[in-house]
């Protein structure tokens, strides 16, 4: 809801003046709310820097949470929205299943009856508490200098002296789990995730684990894409990620199946899963290796890259590496730290998953030997 508000004005800008003035500039302005973190950014003309920064610093800073309700009504219909899209809301399901009670199993959207139970004291308090200097980080990437950003982040925050940063409160980390459910929804495809609980985000395997990934599903030459889509046609999609958090993260496989095809395209995941370890080569983690460092090279090429990569280091208390380093940590990793973590994190023994279908009965059949968490 924040995040929406903040475009609804400040003191010294009205919503339509945020729209205008970006408008005017030719630039972008836009934010997304992520699990652990709300992100505000921009994209304009270097002419413009001052008034930009201006404008996003009132807004993030002070704004007015003007409209409330009204808002609230924008966000009831991106729910419904998302609700309307199996093949997003899928990946939320399988948090859920994954994560259970812990935080990362809830929607970052929220549900109806949480958005309705919101009001300004509520939302007010939480940016108070929340949106203070200690805890935001200004990350920018272009034609300017760090000395101007600093000089702008002191001119419209100030030094931030009195305020205290947030702290989280700590989260017992999620177990695995070798649960299987299924949402019922009016839909063409059956779409299903397999997944299970990883390392953090600051562990040092991460580096190889992206390799795994990338192996897996991660790319069009990726096993699961050659084998159930390029060789069998049984997909339009099917892909493999990880999302990584401050004390967890997430390994996962997606895939959307016609009924004819589900049965087949379960039983090609669960037998990449379990032959990984074994038939993974040393050319196999060699040819990975150069196309991730390919595309870190590419990313650069991108200033919005480079400054989300920037702020997400920071903000996550992550070392701020050098090209050469982030491509040293890749070219470090080797056949027994790839192996080593398909061992640990892809035993499909410990995997869950989900399904949003017509019917449950054909997804059913296809996990026999997990504990049924029940259909919705």
């Amino acid at each position: 809801m924040i995040e929406h508000l903040i475009f609804k004005g400040t003191a010294d800008y009205s919503a339509w003046d945020i729209a205008r003035i970006f408008d005017q500039m030719g630039g972008e302005l836009n934010a997304a709310t992520a699990k652990e973190y709300t992100l505000v950014h921009a994209r304009f003309l270097d002419a413009h820097l001052d008034e930009a920064f201006a404008v996003m610093a009132d807004m993030v800073a002070r704004p007015l949470m003007a409209e409330l309700d009204a808002e609230r009504e924008v966000v009831l219909e991106e729910v419904a929205l998302y609700e309307d899209s199996p093949s997003e809301l899928i990946h939320d399901y399988l948090a859920e299943t994954v994560f259970g009670e812990h935080p990362l199993g809830r929607q970052i959207i929220g549900t109806a009856e949480t958005l309705n139970g919101l009001d300004e004291a509520v939302i007010t308090s939480y940016h108070r508490e929340h949106y203070v200097n200690p805890a935001i980080v200004i990350a920018a990437a272009g034609n300017l200098s760090h000395e101007r950003i600093v000089e702008l982040a002191r001119r419209h925050f100030g030094d931030g002296a009195a305020a205290a940063a947030p702290t989280a409160p700590p989260q017992r980390r999620p177990s695995s789990r070798h649960d299987a459910s299924f949402l019922s929804k009016e839909t063409e495809q059956f779409h299903v995730c397999l997944g299970a609980p990883t390392m953090a985000r600051d562990d040092p395997r991460r580096f190889a684990l992206s390799v795994l990934d990338t192996a897996l599903g991660g790319s069009s030459s990726s096993r699961l894409f050659q084998e159930i889509r390029e060789k069998r046609g049984l997909v339009y999609s099917v892909y493999s990620y990880t999302s990584l958090y401050a004390d967890t993260g997430l390994v996962a496989i997606s895939f959307g199946s016609r009924p004819e095809g589900l049965a087949e395209c379960m039983e090609l995941c669960t037998t990449e899963l379990r032959g990984l370890a074994e038939s993974i080569s040393d050319d196999e983690v060699e040819r990975t290796k150069e196309q991730i460092k390919g595309q870190i090279v590419l990313s650069m090429e991108s200033p919005s890259a480079r400054m989300h990569r920037l702020g997400r280091s920071v903000l996550m208390d992550l070392e701020i590496q050098t090209l050469d380093g982030m491509l040293a940590q890749i070219d470090a990793v080797d056949r027994p730290a790839v192996v080593a973590l398909a061992r640990e994190y892809y035993d499909i023994a410990a995997w869950s998953a989900v399904c949003i279908g017509p019917e449950a009965a054909p997804f059913q059949a296809t996990v026999g030997d997990y504990a049924w968490a029940g259909s919705a």
